[in-house]
């Protein structure tokens, strides 16, 4: 096999090695809060509009089950579930007796958080680019991103995917630069013709800089350049830019 194939084969494995840790490996143990209030109330759901019909009394422990946006779904010592709503957690302690401490969607947040996601649009190559990411965070500087997008361009349309590392500089900074590395496919589906074109698959390889810029909440902007390397069949690879910006949130 050549030289340059196995270089390629072996990137791309250790990239899709890593995918695993998007998911769980085991289940999680459920975080235990005690109540220090004279009670915690719990609604039938996640809003102010939700009735409260369980209320917890000082001293007793609830397990946080998981959360949705401000509000967090937790069962008491008896089974009972019910949603708390962050504001009366926020007085709750841990069994050591330290504060409960969260992501509010805060500047801390952007800092340290565990998913993030988004929708970029600019330019591939001559093309207009549309695309989402996901991205989980494997420590607050380094990130697993999965990206997914389409082209639409004057002699052809396209779909590309990439996955890759990300590592960001500062990112308790309101402006955090970054650069990222990984591999991915690009499929090509030239325009009818007088002959019928043939569509074309492609493994890819890029490299990339951008910025993060937060803006409020959950919310900041993203923009990012690429360096793409198409590797074709012939000796003589392809190369594409691809500049983007646009908005992402993370929870």
């Amino acid at each position: 096999m050549p030289r340059r194939s196995t270089t390629r084969l072996r990137l791309l494995a250790l990239l899709l090695s890593l995918v695993p840790v998007l998911g769980l490996a085991a289940p999680r143990e459920l975080l235990q809060l005690f109540v220090t209030e004279p009670f915690l109330e719990l609604h039938t759901g996640p809003g102010r509009g939700y009735p409260v019909t369980q209320v917890v009394a000082r001293g007793e422990a609830v397990d946080v089950l998981f959360r949705r946006t401000e509000w967090f779904k937790v069962r008491t010592e008896r089974g009972v579930e019910g949603w708390a709503a962050e504001r009366s957690l926020l007085s709750t302690v841990l069994a050591d007796g330290s504060p409960f401490k969260f992501d509010r969607g805060d500047r801390q947040g952007f800092q340290s958080h565990r998913w993030e996601g988004g929708i970029l649009t600019g330019d591939y190559a001559g093309a207009t680019l549309v695309e989402g990411y996901l991205a989980r965070s494997l420590t607050d500087n380094l990130k697993l991103e999965l990206h997914a997008g389409q082209f639409l361009g004057n002699l052809s349309n396209g779909y590309v995917a990439d996955l890759g590392l990300n590592h960001v500089f500062m990112p308790e900074w309101r402006f955090s630069p970054f650069v990222t590395l990984g591999t991915g496919v690009e499929r090509t589906e030239p325009k009818a013709t007088l002959v019928t074109p043939l569509n074309q698959n492609y493994q890819t390889a890029y490299a990339g800089a951008g910025a993060r810029y937060y803006l409020t909440r959950r919310f900041f902007l993203r923009a990012e350049y690429r360096h793409h390397t198409v590797f074709t069949k012939s000796d003589a690879n392809e190369v594409k830019q691809e500049w983007k910006i646009g908005f992402a949130f993370f929870y």
